[in-house]
């Protein structure tokens, strides 16, 4: 799958990142992770010194893929309202997926505590946006939810929009304690973390095909290296690109756009820099970075074809600095790097655990969405709780095959 293009920035911020070796042999492990990316490096930090040999099988670089287009945006609230997804799987379902959300994003600040590097993650309070006065109401029909589960959130009117910043909406939803970080150094971070705790890493050693020994209940991963992995569980984290390892139906792409620009001298005008989204759709997206530029991201474009989504870059380059300038005019933005990208959801609004029964003692993480880095964090910890003790209570709530209504 041809996933993106264009100019990214993320990996300048770490350009000695350390490599790996290739596969040369034929192995044998408890757990065979697929990919090299923020999903893969989640899962293998959760087995770190678990007692489980692990082995993490990448076919590029590790960060290479997604991870380098990654926005990270650390947020609980998602595409799909909270209030929708009650309608869908009831209140008990929904409750319980918004506190392992901000749960979530609790252990991805607890994983960055542990790190040797600075993969600079920050906490940072999100401004969501009514982008027009229809949207005023279903907006306080969220924060009415959110904020019935404890959650620090707020309300804000038309005016304390205009008080606080130099654009003016309807109303808005104010939340407290999200977050932003570096997603590549995040994944580079965690992978050494794993590796000082016995995780064995291989690049260019993708997987080329598996089987099921039905006689040793093992999967036996054979790749572009000529080698052979022999697993007894084995986590599809290789992002997208598990699409092409096993189709999901409930999975959709569109392609997206985003824009870092130079560093910026001045965000006064920019109220705690938060985080900005907004209720349209499509939407833009704005955060900034630790070297004080600006990222700018949306303008979603219904095409799953790359040649089509690619020839679109420069314009929706352009055009998102527009939208940015239309929100606060005395920043000025320059473009630095840009790209486009396939982004993935779910058509039910959550992430999913794939368990199918064609590939026994397998998992495939699809963690598709706008909150991608948290939904990678909360998957991978379910999918090793289960690996490690046997059963996750929480994991059955992501099966591909939940059901569609569970009543309180």
């Amino acid at each position: 799958m041809n996933m993106q293009s264009g100019i990214y920035y993320w990996p300048t911020t770490y350009p000695d990142a350390p490599s790996y070796p290739v596969l040369e042999r034929d192995a044998e492990c408890d757990v065979a992770i697929i990919g090299g990316g923020s999903s893969a490096a989640q899962c293998a930090y959760y087995l770190a010194g678990k007692g489980l040999s692990t082995l993490v099988l990448e076919k590029g670089r590790v960060g290479s893929g997604s991870t380098s287009t990654n926005t990270a945006l650390i947020q609980y609230s998602g595409e799909k309202m909270f209030t929708s997804l009650a309608h869908t799987f009831g209140e008990a379902y929904t409750g319980r997926h918004l506190m392992l959300l901000k749960e979530a994003i609790d252990d991805i600040e607890a994983a960055s505590s542990k790190l040797e590097m600075d993969v600079e993650f920050r906490r940072r309070d999100t401004l969501y946006a009514a982008s027009c006065p229809e949207d005023v109401e279903r907006l306080h029909a969220e924060y009415t939810y959110i904020k019935s589960h404890g959650i620090q959130i707020d309300f804000w009117s038309k005016s304390q929009v205009e008080a606080h910043y130099p654009f003016s909406r309807e109303a808005a939803i104010y939340s407290h304690n999200d977050g932003e970080l570096n997603p590549y150094k995040y994944t580079h971070a965690l992978f050494q973390y794993a590796v000082k705790h016995g995780v064995q890493i291989y690049e260019f050693s993708g997987m080329n095909g598996h089987h099921v020994d039905e006689k040793l209940k093992r999967t036996v991963i054979s790749t572009k290296t000529g080698y052979h992995v022999s697993a007894r569980y084995v986590i599809f984290a290789a992002g997208y690109e598990n699409m092409d390892i096993r189709k999901e139906k409930q999975a959709s792409f569109v392609s997206t756009y985003t824009v870092t620009t130079q560093p910026v001298a001045d965000f006064s005008t920019w109220y705690n820099r938060t985080l900005l989204w907004e209720t349209a759709r499509p939407y833009i997206y704005i955060r900034t970075t630790v070297d004080n530029r600006v990222i700018i991201g949306g303008l979603d474009d219904n095409t799953y074809y790359p040649e089509d989504r690619d020839s679109k870059l420069m314009h929706k380059k352009d055009q998102l600095i527009v939208e940015f300038n239309k929100l606060f005019p005395t920043i000025q933005v320059e473009p630095a790097y840009y790209c486009a990208a396939f982004y993935g959801g779910i058509t039910d609004g959550l992430p999913i655990i794939g368990k199918y029964p064609e590939v026994p003692g397998s998992y495939f993480l699809l963690a598709y969405g706008d909150n991608g880095t948290v939904y990678s964090q909360l998957l991978a910890k379910k999918i090793v709780q289960e690996i490690v003790e046997g059963h996750s209570p929480d994991l059955e709530l992501y099966l591909q095959d939940r059901p569609l209504l569970v009543q309180a």
